[in-house]
């Protein structure tokens, strides 16, 4: 069932998307060349326990998974996708970094992910990285009053397909309120003007995930999490907890 959310609702999940968006800039910040990733998701657990929040990632196992996820951060490099486990790995000049966090607070949810490169940049990960930012931006603007889900998933497979990049076609965003993953899905590729009706209240977290080897497929690792490119091209997520209101989308995973 979908639920629509008061603007008390939207304030409190507001907080808790500030609580993200502190713990994204906290990890980004410690990022450099030779940081594990381990120690990524300690600096994040240090700015959820501060906050009073808990992470609706760790423990979480949905049915796809084998064993529940073991950190408050998925930290997935270079061809890792989306879900990737922090574990012993220490950051590399050049590496591309996907970083998505998540907060409880008060009951409610806040979801967010960044993608950036460590040390010496490649232009193909900083075109990668802004394609997906393009995307984001786009699937945002397509959530008004008056549009449907389908206009979000067709804004950001606009931008995918114009810079012939890939993108995991299982997998995208959702609603997002009292527990991380709600209902509506919010695909990253459809047709416009398909799919539920927006309206104010609506609370979505908006995705894209862009491969840059032009392929869609996609292959999981042994630890039954980790999603990586099939062709071994890097891969950049990007993410926003995103309002439907009567004043336009506003975000809610803004520091």
């Amino acid at each position: 069932m979908v639920e629509i959310k008061t603007d008390a609702a939207l304030e409190a999940m507001r907080e808790a998307g500030r609580v993200v968006a502190h713990a994204l800039a906290a990890v980004r910040e410690a990022a450099d060349v030779g940081v594990g990733l381990k120690e990524l998701d300690g600096v994040a657990r240090d700015v959820l326990e501060k906050a009073g929040a808990r992470s609706p990632f760790l423990g979480y196992q949905p049915s796809f998974a084998p064993v529940p996820f073991p950190a408050v951060i998925c930290a997935s490099v270079n061809d890792a996708v989306v879900h990737g486990i922090p574990g012993d790995y220490r950051l590399r000049d050049g590496d591309l970094l996907s970083v998505d966090c998540g907060a409880m607070l008060d009951g409610w949810a806040g979801d967010a992910a960044i993608s950036f490169t460590v040390g010496t940049a490649r232009p193909a990960d900083v075109a990668l990285i802004e394609a997906t930012g393009r995307a984001l931006e786009a699937g945002i603007a397509a959530a008004v009053t008056g549009n449907r889900i389908g206009d979000i998933s067709h804004a950001i497979g606009a931008v995918a397909r114009a810079g012939r990049y890939g993108m995991p076609a299982d997998f995208g965003g959702h609603g997002i309120g009292r527990r991380m993953h709600e209902e509506p899905d919010v695909p990253n590729r459809g047709r416009p003007r398909r799919g539920l009706p927006l309206r104010h209240g609506l609370v979505l977290a908006i995705e894209p995930m862009l491969m840059a080897g032009g392929r869609d497929g996609y292959r999981t690792d042994s630890d039954g999490w980790t999603l990586r490119t099939a062709d071994g091209s890097r891969a950049a997520h990007i993410e926003h907890t995103v309002a439907v209101t009567e004043d336009g989308p506003r975000i809610l995973t803004l520091p």
